[in-house]
């Protein structure tokens, strides 16, 4: 399998250091497609504020990778839901963390229709 990055150098606006346009994906075995995932323990309980979900979160992505013989390295795409505008730069940070040097396509959407617990969730693609 081979991931190319794709960003323009002209006729649309400039990537940043942590994002990317687009990736092409050539020639995957596999797609791996995670819901929506959120930042629950294993009793299914909300962590307490926005850092300790981020990190069940990704805790829990990671194990959903290896049960597909996958890790961060195979994610594509991600997607966030944020419950708040203000929680982006915290997501970013969680996001480069678990990546890397990685560059994705990402999106962060903020809505209202999150549990009054849930304050982030995080979908994601994968490839092998």
């Amino acid at each position: 399998m081979e991931m190319i990055v794709c960003n323009p150098q002209e006729g649309v606006y400039a990537a940043t250091p942590d994002y990317v346009h687009a990736m092409e994906v050539r020639q995957p075995e596999r797609l791996l497609f995670v819901s929506g995932t959120m930042g629950l323990d294993e009793a299914g309980i909300a962590g307490t504020d926005l850092d300790m979900q981020l990190k069940l979160i990704w805790s829990n992505l990671k194990r959903i990778l290896a049960e597909a013989h996958m890790g961060t390295d195979n994610i594509v795409r991600l997607t966030s839901y944020l419950r708040d505008a203000a929680y982006v730069e915290a997501n970013q940070n969680a996001r480069l963390a678990a990546l890397g040097n990685r560059r994705i396509p990402t999106t962060a959407i903020v809505v209202e229709t999150l549990s009054d617990d849930w304050l982030v969730e995080i979908e994601i693609i994968a490839a092998a």
